[in-house]
């Protein structure tokens, strides 16, 4: 068992670390999140997205996405979400819920900068994302930084659960009591 099994503050840190190493190695098990937020509609809606910014200090991630997407609409009208992280190696999952400022315009220039050109072309184009198209190549990508938008979510609680080895171990971290944690039964 490991330190981050039996101690809440190790627990703590050991969540930070996965999801600061997901932003800064593309091959780390928290580079890709599912994002879950209410469907228009009803229901739920998820969607593999990719972790572009964890700021422990602040207790926030940052999601870049393009600004026609259905979940910047569904964010607008209920701004909470849920991010799923899942890290096989550990056997370790975090489960982050969320409330999610939209950025655009003015307040992305700075990040719309530092983006490689290639990247860029994941933010315009015709039609807009998810719309019914004929076949594959039926669009028109584009480069266009108005459609860029940035997600930050700011933590309410942050869950961790380790299912590898017995016994699993499962923590809850919530904004409001200071992120100090404590045990809940797995």
């Amino acid at each position: 068992m490991s330190e981050a099994d039996a101690d809440l503050a190790a627990t703590w840190a050991a969540a930070w670390e996965m999801l600061e190493t997901g932003v800064r190695e593309a091959e780390a098990p928290a580079r890709l999140t599912v994002l879950a937020t209410g469907a228009q509609g009803g229901g739920g809606a998820a969607r593999m997205v990719v972790l572009r910014g964890a700021d422990r200090a602040a207790g926030t991630l940052e999601i870049h996405t393009d600004a026609r997407s259905g979940k910047i609409a569904e964010l607008r009208a209920a701004p909470r979400a849920t991010l799923v992280f899942w890290d096989p190696g550990r056997g370790l999952q975090l489960r982050a819920v969320a409330d999610v400022a939209i950025l655009d315009g003015a307040a992305t220039a700075e990040r719309w900068a530092r983006m490689p050109e290639a990247a860029r072309s994941n933010y315009g184009g015709a039609p807009p994302p998810g719309t019914p198209i004929a076949s594959p190549d039926a669009h028109r990508p584009g480069v266009e930084a108005d459609r860029f938008a940035v997600l930050v979510a700011r933590i309410v609680s942050l869950e961790t659960l380790r299912l590898a080895g017995l016994p699993h171990r499962r923590a809850r971290f919530d904004r409001a009591q200071g992120f100090a944690g404590r045990w809940l039964v797995p």
